[in-house]
């Protein structure tokens, strides 16, 4: 492994987080996390810059809030994550 990836799992290990990783030959396993971070890319952080941490949890919060409860998906047959949730749960 490369210096840096050792220095950042040894960090996670030290702070009691359990890494998880996509089988051997099965990119796809983690294909709907890499969509959702895809998106965040393009319409969060693009372009933004934050002039500490606290400002950007509260917006990265907001973002968070903004994608369950009103960002509809084409995958979703237009509906948001919590209107999906909630009729999944109904039927």
């Amino acid at each position: 492994m490369g210096g840096f990836l050792c220095v950042w799992c040894r960090r996670l290990k030290d702070a009691g987080v359990v890494q998880s990783m996509s089988r051997k030959g099965n990119c796809i396993d983690n294909g709907a996390t890499e969509q959702v971070f895809g998106h965040m890319k393009d319409e969060f952080f693009r372009g933004r810059t934050w002039p500490n941490f606290e400002s950007f949890k509260a917006d990265l919060d907001a973002y968070v809030m903004y994608w369950n409860t009103q960002r509809r998906q084409v995958k979703l047959k237009g509906l948001t994550p919590k209107e999906f949730r909630n009729q999944s749960l109904v039927a």
